[in-house]
Parts: C-alpha cells; structure tokens; sequence
C-alpha cells in the first residue's frame, strides 16, 4: 500500500479490509475478510476501482482474479489455476520437474504410511511441508526421526494445516535467497532480492513463522546475477503455464536455497513476499502503480527496467505473545510517536483501533524497517526504532542481518 502511495500518480486507494496503521494513512478501510471473494468484488465494483491489487495468497488461490474479471475488473495477480503454484506444493514441484527448475529430492506423501516410509528413504535431517496453504507455518525441519514423526502426526492425524497429503523432501544446506519478479504472463522483471528470517528466535531456532524479518540487497547478488536467476527459476514457469493455458500475471516470488552445487527452489509464492516486500519495495525508484498497470495491459512488461535505490533496507517484525502457535489480542501498543524523526518506516499487520487507542489483533503486529547507507547503519536505525515499540509479551528476533557484509557489487 505504501508503494501505491508514493507513487507520482497519486491515486486514489481503498483497502479491504485493512487496518488501523492503514487508516493512519488516511486510506479508507472497509471491512471485508480476506476470504471473502464475493465481497472484494462488490467493494471493487462499488468503488470503480480501476486496478485491484490483491495482497494475500488465501483470495488468489480462491479465484478472486477470475471473478473480479468476471466483473469487468482488471486484478494484478494470478488467476486461481496458476496461483496453485503456492497452493499445492505438490503441484508445484511437479511444474519445476516439468520444466527442470532445479529444486530438493522429494516424494509426495499421500497418508501417514507413505510419510513414514519417504523420512525412512531420506533419512535426517529431512524437511515435512504440509500439501495446503498455512501461512508459512506448514514447513517443518525435522533433525530427526521423532521430529519428523511428530511432523507427520501434526498433518496427517492432528489435520493442523487443513492437508491431506504432504511433500516429503531432503534438507538442503546453504543461505536462503527470496526472489521476487514481476511477470506479465509472457515475461518475468525480476526484483531487487532480499533475504528472509523465517524461525521465531535467533539463530533460526524454534518454528517456522510467515516471517520474522529480512534485509535488502544482499551481498553478491547484482542485477545481473537476478536476471540469470529469473531465467532459470521464473521464467521457465511461466512459459509452462502459458503452454498450459493459465497464462501467469503477478508477483511470482521464488524462495531459493544457495547451494554448494547451485541455487534450488524451496518453494514459490503468488504474491508479495512478507516480510520481504517491506525491505524490497521502499528502495524501488520506479513507479510501482505504472509497472503493475503495465504488466496487465497489452504490451505489458517489455523493455521494463526497475531502477532501485542504493541504500539498505533492514526490517525486524514484532510479534504478539504466542506466535506462531497462537496470537495476543488487545495488548495496548506504545512508543510509535517516538519514530517521527527516525529514517524508519513502521508498517502495521495485526494492529486495531480500539476507543482509540491502538492494539495487538494476530500474530504478527507490525514490522519496522531501517535505512541506511550500509547494512550496519539500516539495522541500527531498526532496532532502535523496534526497540521503542511496546506491548506486553512482545517478540522479536535480535539477529535479523547482524552478520550480513555490505558487498553486492549492484
């Protein structure tokens, strides 16, 4: 939303459903669940909305762009058939093996028999994703056999992630990479990469989380080496879809392993990374409201080249007590007033307005990102700012780019 905002186009922007940091922005709110794809449409007619961008994954994987066009709406975002490329992570790896990305040894588990005996064929450390949506919590790195059969118990007996099957796949080892690009349903612009923090505390211990952090540039990635990734990784995609017929149009973010043999696809996302869009998008130099216009309009991306800011950009998330397991509500939230002179950018999630004052409502309450010239600078300025913010059980990581150098080379 922000990225909208600064756009020179000024447009005019509704949010559904938002929240209270959004309406601090001045942006009406209007309270329509995310799941609810009959009532996006109906704001989005109502309101005459020229583009809907559509943020979340749950609305995409429900069709929202197929009955938004349905009502003579043009959406950024993929269609319900190509979004199940995060949907269903057996889908998606039979897309990357139609296709050769190169991506983890797995097998797809349909009951917990066949979970058992994939983890007995790998052996550990092995990695158990849940076949669903899950908000970035379906990924377990299981160390060993008890691990993984407790794993397999959350799937298959708990029905924790509302899954059916599960993908079963070896551990792969290096630094993970998130990568972003833009596509038009023929061709994918890559953008700036960043890297992700996805364990609840420091030294990437406890669950997994949606994301508890992240930082962009990141050393030795430049813009060529982006494109290089984008014509192994994005690209091969979405000419398989569009061979298919479900042409792809969105942000297709790709979740990559640097490997000692080279890079492997983790997993894909049909949307904007999160926390990742937070450090990627406010070094963006290019208007965001014309490249996404572009890219669902005829002609689309060609010869689109984004421009980025040099800075870094560092963002730590807070989280309510609980995450990820569960989440606090209505915790009194101090501190923000205390950022205005900050070179910080705090952006809600989990946030309400309550008699008007501001509170905790998920999991995820709000990310703070740092700028600076460097990447000591950037996590300075957010750890300040995030050290300011208060709310009873409040958690954060304390590591997110304490060991990150400052080459990239861009």
């Amino acid at each position: 939303m922000r990225g909208l905002l600064r756009s020179p186009g000024r447009p005019e922007l509704v949010c559904a459903p938002g929240n209270a940091g959004i309406a601090r922005d001045h942006v009406p709110c209007v309270p329509v669940g995310v799941d609810d794809v009959e009532g996006i449409v109906r704001v989005a007619v109502e309101e005459r909305c020229d583009l809907a961008v559509i943020g979340p994954e749950v609305p995409l994987v429900r069709g929202v762009v197929d009955a938004l066009a349905e009502a003579h709406v043009r959406a950024f975002g993929p269609t319900a058939t190509a979004a199940r490329i995060e949907g269903s992570k057996a889908y998606a790896k039979e897309l990357m093996a139609a296709v050769g990305v190169p991506t983890a040894a797995h097998r797809k588990a349909r009951d917990h028999a066949e979970g058992l005996e994939a983890v007995r064929a790998f052996g550990t450390p092995v990695v158990i994703k849940a076949d669903s949506l899950a908000a970035g919590k379906g990924v377990m790195m299981c160390r060993t056999e008890q691990e993984a059969l407790a794993a397999l118990d959350s799937v298959f007996l708990e029905r924790r992630f509302g899954a059916t099957s599960a993908v079963v796949e070896e551990m792969l080892e290096g630094e993970e990479l998130s990568l972003l690009a833009l596509c038009d349903g023929v061709r994918a612009v890559p953008m700036a990469p960043a890297r992700d923090y996805k364990r609840i505390f420091d030294d990437d211990e406890g669950p997994n989380t949606g994301g508890m952090g992240s930082f962009s540039p990141v050393p030795g990635i430049d813009r060529e080496h982006a494109e290089v990734l984008a014509r192994a990784v994005h690209q091969p995609i979405l000419d398989e879809l569009r061979a298919r017929g479900t042409p792809y149009h969105g942000v297709l973010y790709a979740g990559l392993m640097m490997t000692a043999s080279g890079p492997r696809v983790l997993e894909y996302n049909c949307r904007f990374g999160d926390p990742e869009a937070q450090a990627v998008l406010p070094r963006l130099r290019s208007d965001l409201l014309d490249v996404l216009e572009r890219s669902v309009r005829p002609g689309g991306l060609e010869g689109v080249r984004l421009e980025w800011s040099s800075e870094w950009a560092v963002t730590v998330v807070l989280a309510s007590r609980g995450y990820p397991e569960s989440s606090s509500h209505g915790d009194a939230i101090s501190g923000l007033r205390s950022l205005g002179a900050l070179e910080t950018e705090v952006l809600h999630a989990g946030t309400a307005d309550v008699d008007g004052k501001l509170v905790t409502a998920g999991g995820r309450v709000m990310s703070v990102t740092g700028f600076g010239a460097d990447a000591a600078k950037a996590r300075e300025r957010a750890y300040d700012a995030a050290g300011r913010v208060a709310f009873d059980g409040k958690q954060m990581r304390r590591d997110v780019a304490a060991r990150v150098g400052d080459r990239v080379d861009a």
